[in-house]
């Protein structure tokens, strides 16, 4: 009987010490992310940091009027600040509310003295064959509503007051003369020449500067394109 204890206790002892262990482990919680990009859209505002929950986020400062890429960021609601770089000021402090696996865009707007959040989701679904998709935003503080058109073609966007923003619409690929109008105007207040929108790519395009900028300020008003996807 002895004999045949001794091979059965040599096969269940290291079993069990296997099993005490596993049930010591413990599974780390799965952190669902975000992605959010910034943008620097405040045309008098100096180099930014972007900290999320007091982290900073951007590993230089972020200038106007570009963006960063899209960064991971956990899911649920989470303070956003937009500081002077290389200090603690913050000029943007704002808690957001941040779905899992969804895109999101905040751009830092306006003058410094006003600046402010605008945060936009991005669906960033695929466009059709043979097309791109494109949103425009009006971030220009001084400037009126506008219509987007081709030039000699159609309106693209009509009638968009200052920080509204587009849904994204289909444009077949190509290369476009764009002009940006007084709403409902055929003056031209701003011509963008030779946009290039890849069919497969999504684009955010956004006024910005000054309609009339102010004394020691020489940033007049300008598009800036964002390749989203």
């Amino acid at each position: 009987m002895k004999k045949l204890l001794r091979p059965l206790l040599l096969i269940l002892l290291p079993a069990l010490a296997l099993s005490s262990c596993n049930d010591d482990d413990t599974t780390e919680p799965t952190v669902y992310q975000a992605q959010v990009m910034a943008v620097h859209a405040s045309p008098d505002a100096p180099g930014v940091d972007l900290l999320v929950d007091d982290v900073k986020v951007n590993s230089s400062a972020l200038v106007y009027p570009n963006n960063t890429n899209y960064l991971e960021v956990p899911e649920g609601t989470r303070n956003i600040k937009v500081n002077a770089a290389g200090t603690s000021t913050s000029v943007i402090d704002a808690d957001l509310d941040l779905e899992r696996n969804k895109f999101y865009t905040i751009f830092a707007a306006d003058m410094l003295s006003e600046i402010k959040p605008i945060v936009l989701e991005d669906d960033l679904t695929m466009p059709a064959s043979g097309q791109s998709h494109v949103r425009f935003v009006h971030l220009s503080p001084d400037a009126p509503a506008v219509d987007v058109a081709v030039q000699g073609g159609p309106v693209l966007f009509s009638n968009r007051s200052f920080e509204s923003a587009t849904a994204f619409t289909p444009v077949a690929g190509g290369t476009y003369n764009l002009e940006v109008r007084p709403a409902g105007s055929t003056d031209v207040v701003l011509s963008v020449p030779n946009v290039q929108l890849q069919a497969g790519k999504i684009y955010t395009i956004f006024a910005r500067g000054f309609l009339t900028p102010p004394n020691g300020n020489n940033d007049a008003l300008g598009a800036q394109v964002i390749v989203n996807r």
